[in-house]
């Protein structure tokens, strides 16, 4: 399923978003002075793709020790953003299309039109291309890692799962690491690809054709996924993105019932559902945490759904955030102390304070240059 069926609703100010040029270098904002931005290991930054479909690129920006952004600079993936038919605030209809390893100091992105996926070296807020290889499918829009593992997920073509080593700052190919996901080939499909906390499973959401959400156990250190996922189906929920919590269940955006579902996974990768709590707004499509609070991002109503995390299965509504116009992807710094959150109908992000209980408080946004319709942050 693509966002057009939800974001519609947000009427002809999503549609009149125009497109920002992206610069070849950037300086600091003035009132962000060097000394108060902190950037020991990369660890105060934020990145931003833009998934431009002229050439896509990575926003870095320096976080301040009140947590505003500062860009420091704008970096070339070497490939093509890509677009769904359709869509409008969220042109990859996917969470977690970049995705920071900061133990290893690098930076994992997509490149949709180019079915690529592009590796960073990542310096502080300085980026070097180290390689730009082949998503070993059609349209990628979601990657993730685990020690040496990194698996993307394609959205086209029926769907598929591709593994890669990673030796050093690059990837090696593992062609007995991919799997068809035997998706509608008419009908872009995947939501979003991760490893659950302790590396054992990958999970995939299906959308549309799909509605279920997969998990492939995988083997140990040098193993790759299992031949085929445990499938749990959710018809008419629409399954979208998801987030851990700090005790390994996931939390799912279900887009068809404009909800969280939370399940628990089991040894063998079958889940056992926990319960469903409804946002009440439209198109929740993307879930965050940050510490033990959960955030799911409302693309059509232009908010955040705020929930507290308890020691069992439940979810305390804390209530909704505005944001600008088409809330999608968004990222939490380590500590839990901000949330940014992208909005793509005008190519912003928008930066929150997270209070001690959970509440959120505005305390600025930056327009991430060619990112109207752009999906893919990662917080240091």
């Amino acid at each position: 399923m693509t966002l057009a069926t939800r974001t519609v609703a947000t009427g002809a100010a999503l549609a009149a978003a125009a497109l920002f040029a992206a610069p070849a270098a950037v300086a600091a904002d003035a009132h962000h002075s060097p000394d108060s931005l902190a950037q020991h290991g990369g660890s105060a930054t934020v990145f931003v793709q833009s998934d431009n479909t002229a050439a896509n690129t990575v926003v870095a920006y320096a976080r301040a020790a009140d947590g505003t952004l500062a860009q420091r600079g704008v970096y070339s993936t070497g490939g093509k953003g890509g677009m769904l038919a359709g869509t409008v605030a969220d042109h990859l209809a996917s969470q977690g299309s970049l995705a920071y390893d900061r133990h290893h100091q690098l930076l994992y992105a997509v490149n949709a039109g180019s079915d690529t996926v592009t590796v960073f070296a990542v310096r502080g807020t300085h980026l070097r291309r180290v390689q730009e290889i082949s998503s070993g499918g059609s349209f990628p829009v979601s990657v993730t890692f685990h020690g040496n593992r990194v698996y993307v997920a394609n959205t086209l073509g029926g769907g598929s799962v591709q593994g890669f080593v990673r030796t050093g700052e690059r990837l090696v190919r593992v062609p007995s690491w991919h799997r068809d996901l035997g998706l509608d080939k008419a009908t872009p499909a995947v939501g979003q690809i991760s490893f659950t906390p302790d590396g054992s499973k990958l999970v995939v959401t299906t959308k549309a054709s799909g509605q279920s959400i997969d998990v492939f156990p995988v083997g140990g250190a040098h193993g790759g996924p299992s031949a085929r996922p445990v499938v749990t189906s959710t018809p008419g929920a629409v399954p979208f993105g998801f987030a851990f919590d700090s005790a390994g269940r996931i939390r799912v955006t279900e887009a068809g019932t404009n909800s969280v579902g939370t399940f628990t996974v089991g040894r063998d990768g079958r889940l056992t559902a926990k319960g469903t709590v409804p946002t009440g707004q439209t198109a929740t499509c993307w879930a965050v945490t940050a510490g033990d609070n959960l955030y799911v991002s409302n693309a059509a109503s232009g908010t955040l759904s705020g929930y507290r995390v308890g020691p069992g299965s439940g979810l305390t509504a804390l209530g909704n955030t505005a944001t600008h116009p088409g809330t999608v992807d968004a990222a939490a710094s380590s500590d839990g102390r901000y949330l940014y959150v992208q909005t793509g109908a005008q190519g912003t992000v928008d930066e929150f304070r997270v209070g001690p209980k959970g509440a959120l408080t505005a305390i600025g946004s930056v327009v991430v240059p060619g990112a109207v319709g752009g999906e893919g942050i990662a917080a240091g």
